[in-house]
């Protein structure tokens, strides 16, 4: 039997590296049963919402004996988390699952995940970038195995910078300059869309400027959206939407990709991911747009990550062995990333965090739509600039909703935000430090 995981009101430490996110009563506790060695072969269901997770699985099946996968495709985002979250007070969890990273700290504080530390602790301290371990190795234990890592970068028409005689920019006050030329030569311009009010976004240009939006105090949670740095980034988001430097038109919406793809931004902040998105929205811009390092607030290089996925596996998982060995072969195994990139209909540029990983989606990605540029070198040297030492915190699901409502006012994202997560931290039975 399962021993149950005593988390739900334990206060949470941190350290340098990590979160002491929680302490269980034992580590993973699932047993592969039915496994090898009476000759059956151990059949896992997976459940994630990423595109060519189904082919993938179907290569793991093909090279595989021992083990089996059974895939499900589920919905993104709360909506899965929900539904995970169902599925494991019911029982009847999968043995594997993708999570963002953003969701992770909730989900495992809440005693639903196996501790990955025996099966994948040396994997991911071996394999994939300390600035991403932090993420997933919390209180000393591994919850999951990363799977991409997710820089912001710059996207820039290179061909608008060239008309107004704009360089690109290096700084965010550059970046503002730049904003005034180009709107000033063409009223219709602006240098991006920022509209709505994107938290993960936010978060992640928070990130660059050095913010925690958490950490602890002795036994206690602190709550930190609402910091000097975080309210530096939103005002200055907010005066550029109010002085009309930058759209209002809402992120992730019809608008949004109309203006991108008819010259009426100069710039997108996007990630290492959003890449592979332009063939498709933007087909008629192909070699227009370039991509540069963020610009940052001083000067020096760094940057924060906007998304990123994870491989969990949930608890109450009978085959915990297996599950780890699946997800080391799909999240290492250069078989695995050319199975998903074979079956893509659109270009990915998803940027794994593993570097052998890597190097097999640097060869299958096009890099013609921007002239040549190495996205991929692009996108690596700009993980290598990624701050470290950020983790999220128990509540960030519940904050995000909140900072969703407050209509893309983004000083208000914050203040809303910081509001919510401390009575979500109380609301848990949680200490908050004030």
């Amino acid at each position: 039997m399962p021993c149950i995981a005593r988390t739900s009101r334990l206060a949470l430490a941190a350290s340098a590296a990590s979160l002491a996110l929680l302490a269980t009563a034992c580590g993973g506790s699932g047993s592969d049963a039915s496994g090898p060695g009476d000759g059956k072969p151990v059949t896992l269901t997976f459940w994630s919402a990423t595109a060519g997770a189904k082919e993938t699985a179907d290569a793991f099946n093909k090279t595989h004996t021992d083990i089996k996968v059974k895939f499900s495709m589920v919905p993104a985002g709360p909506e899965g988390v929900t539904k995970l979250s169902n599925a494991v007070k019911g029982g009847n969890a999968p043995d594997v699952a993708t999570m963002d990273y953003s969701a992770l700290p909730e989900y495992a504080s809440e005693g639903n995940l196996e501790d990955l530390t025996p099966s994948s602790g040396d994997l991911v301290r071996n394999e994939f970038p300390e600035a991403v371990q932090s993420l997933v190795n919390l209180g000393g234990s591994t919850w999951a195995v990363p799977f991409d890592v997710t820089p912001i970068q710059l996207f820039y028409r290179k061909d608008l910078f060239k008309k107004h005689g704009v360089d690109v920019p290096t700084t965010w006050a550059e970046y503002r300059t730049a904003a005034e030329k180009i709107h000033a030569g063409d009223p219709d311009v602006t240098i991006t869309n920022f509209g709505g009010g994107d938290p993960a976004l936010l978060s992640g240009l928070a990130w660059q400027a050095g913010a925690r939006w958490y950490g602890t105090s002795g036994d206690a949670w602190k709550v930190n959206i609402d910091d000097p740095a975080s309210r530096k980034v939103a005002a200055y988001w907010d005066d550029l939407l109010a002085e009309g430097l930058a759209s209002k038109t809402p992120l992730w919406g019809e608008g949004e990709n109309k203006e991108r793809a008819t010259g009426k931004v100069a710039t997108i902040i996007g990630a290492a991911w959003s890449a592979g998105n332009f063939p498709v929205s933007y087909p008629d811009a192909k070699g227009k747009w370039g991509i540069a390092p963020l610009p940052t607030w001083d000067g020096k290089a760094s940057t924060g990550m906007y998304g990123g996925t994870s491989y969990i596996v949930p608890k109450g998982s009978e085959h915990t062995a297996a599950a780890a060995e699946f997800i080391k072969w799909v999240t290492t195994d250069p078989a695995a990333m050319t199975a998903r990139l074979g079956s893509l209909k659109a270009p990915s540029s998803a940027l794994p965090a593993n570097e052998g990983m890597r190097a097999v989606a640097a060869k299958q990605f096009d890099n013609s739509y921007f002239g040549d540029q190495d996205v991929y070198a692009v996108a690596g040297e700009a993980a290598d600039t990624i701050v470290p030492g950020w983790t999220w915190g128990p509540v960030q699901q519940q904050v995000t909703s909140v900072q969703m409502a407050a209509g893309g006012d983004h000083t208000k994202m914050l203040s809303s935000g910081q509001a919510k997560g401390e009575t979500a931290v109380t609301d848990r039975g949680l200490k908050l430090d004030k």
